[in-house]
């Protein structure tokens, strides 16, 4: 009988931490929205370091604990707390210009986590700034846009050339959170499983 309780103990301590880091992550994401963020161009989109935290998730977390670190702020914000840049809710954010953008951050955690898998344990900083500027710039900017043509009266071209105005601040988020990945995944290897 002790044998078996001794097997199940580290079994429920690895999904309290489990637990922990998406909670750890779902408020990291809250906390990039606190500096507020920038409006620029006609599209009504917002510059916010928030996309910051959700490259972050994936890079660190991996795609399972990623895509719920995300799951669990975006339903926050959809119960109605103003989590996101400005004090805005999920819902008010679904209603504008930057629904695509938002949406976009499931599929792009789930990019960036999947594929740092892959490239663990050493995590080599050139391929984990490509991985996370696929899923961070790409994937994101491929929502946002189809978002903006969707609730907005933008074209396709109109949309995909809103996103230029975005891309220094997305490069650098992306730069400092693979640098921030890599040191974090030398100090603490494992920390994603496939």
């Amino acid at each position: 009988m002790s044998s078996l309780e001794g097997a199940q103990a580290p079994q429920v301590g690895v999904q309290a931490r489990e637990m922990a880091q998406i909670a750890v992550f779902a408020a990291l994401i809250a906390a990039l929205g606190l500096p507020g963020a920038i409006t620029i161009g006609i599209s009504g989109v917002p510059i916010t370091l928030q996309t910051l935290g959700v490259i972050l998730a994936g890079a660190i977390l991996g795609a399972r604990k990623g895509v719920a670190a995300v799951a669990v702020f975006l339903a926050l914000t959809m119960i109605g707390l103003p989590l996101l840049s400005g004090g805005r809710t999920g819902l008010t954010a679904l209603a504008g210009p930057s629904a695509g953008y938002l949406v976009g951050w499931l599929p792009a955690v789930l990019c960036i986590g999947w594929l740092t898998a892959r490239i663990l344990p050493k995590y080599p900083l050139v391929l984990g700034i490509l991985i996370n500027a696929f899923g961070g710039i790409a994937v994101v900017y491929l929502f946002g846009t189809a978002g903006l043509v969707l609730r907005t009266d933008m074209g396709i071209g109109a949309a995909l050339s809103t996103n230029v105005a975005f891309l220094p601040g997305d490069a650098l988020k992306v730069v400092v959170a693979s640098v921030v990945a890599k040191g974090v995944h030398r100090a603490y290897p494992g920390l994603i499983r496939r």
